[in-house]
């Protein structure tokens, strides 16, 4: 098992390794001084795993409840939020209780959100059961729900009491779920590390799956304990992310997080390579990784469609958005600029022209 510690304004450790699910309530009690916990999941990840947490949880003196929504990004939203607020309210949880959020990235978010709200504030056990979960959502206290609007719009900076990463919950994963997660991490390395993109572009990464995601959780702590408001440096962890949540908007999140995430990498990597920012090897190599995982690396959304739906960015500061360029194969570097360039960015990472 590694054990990665996160310092920010609560310093917490993320447990990457095997069999952790049975040990969630003995990892859980030293952290918390109430003994009751909501476990909130969803009706695709509780069948599989709440049963082995919730009993986990009672044999080191919980008392348990659990909080189920259906599925999917579409559930990321007020009325699930207020539900799971008014259902803690119900059974009378108290601020010693403990919040134990079990699945992927939504219900981290719904459950961390939730918890940080509910009373001003309770303890928060991350267990993420899906691959982008694990390297990326669960780890540096972003909570948000979506509003019509626009993704992750409401919300906090809250960090976890600690994160479970149980790398056997990923062989239940759908092949696009595991595909998505495969997007974050390809954006890990190609924010900062030439290495684990080599990684990937082996036969082998499937077996070293334990190792990449520490390489990730790690460099994503580096980042966090930066800055971790997302006020400056944390900024590079949105490669990909202003173009990508324009396309899930637009999709009306029928899509995937990781696809548009892919989506938006390789946009921003094409219009880069053509505006001379970055050399051509890292449109070769990300595309090769893209396609490797089956991931898209473009839309057939239009620029006009796509600018509509980037005005409700919430990185945006007036007519100004900061964007992630690549510069080289493993380095991006943040640019601040006006928001009417996002509109030549769009046109020249098409993969059409």
């Amino acid at each position: 098992m590694d054990t990665i510690t996160v310092t920010a304004s609560r310093t917490y450790d993320v447990l990457v390794g095997r069999g952790l699910l049975v040990k969630a309530g003995e990892l859980t009690a030293p952290l918390v001084k109430g003994r009751h916990c909501v476990i909130i999941s969803d009706d695709n990840v509780f069948p599989l795993y709440g049963e082995t947490v919730q009993k986990s949880m009672e044999d080191a003196g919980f008392i348990s409840d659990t909080f189920l929504f259906q599925a999917g990004e579409a559930s990321k939203n007020t009325n699930t939020l207020l539900n799971f607020l008014s259902f803690m309210a119900e059974h009378e949880m108290t601020r010693q209780d403990v919040v134990i959020a079990l699945g992927g990235g939504v219900t981290g978010d719904m459950g961390g959100l939730g918890a940080a709200l509910f009373l001003r504030g309770i303890a928060c056990i991350q267990i993420p059961t899906s691959l982008l979960a694990m390297v990326d959502s669960s780890v540096g206290g972003k909570t948000a729900i979506d509003l019509p609007a626009g993704k992750n719009m409401v919300g906090t900076f809250t960090q976890p009491h600690l994160v479970l990463c149980d790398i056997d919950t990923l062989k239940t994963l759908p092949d696009a779920v595991y595909a998505e997660g495969m997007a974050e991490i390809i954006k890990y390395g190609m924010l900062g590390s030439r290495a684990l993109l080599d990684i990937l572009d082996s036969e082998a990464a499937d077996e070293q799956i334990k190792h990449i995601v520490t390489e990730c959780v790690s460099m994503k702590r580096d980042i966090v304990a930066q800055d971790e408001q997302d006020l400056g440096e944390r900024q590079i962890l949105n490669f990909g992310h202003t173009i990508g949540h324009a396309i899930e908007r637009c999709s009306n999140y029928g899509i995937f997080h990781g696809e548009g995430v892919a989506m938006g990498m390789g946009i921003m990597t094409r219009a880069c390579v053509k505006l001379n920012l970055c050399p051509p090897e890292c449109e070769e190599i990300l595309t090769r990784l893209l396609r490797k995982y089956h991931l898209p690396d473009d839309t057939e959304l239009s620029t006009e469609q796509l600018m509509q739906a980037a005005r409700a960015d919430k990185k945006r500061r007036g007519e100004a958005i900061t964007l992630v360029m690549p510069v080289e194969v493993g380095k991006c570097v943040l640019h601040r600029t006006e928001f009417s360039a996002l509109e030549e960015i769009l046109q020249l990472g098409s993969a059409a022209l």
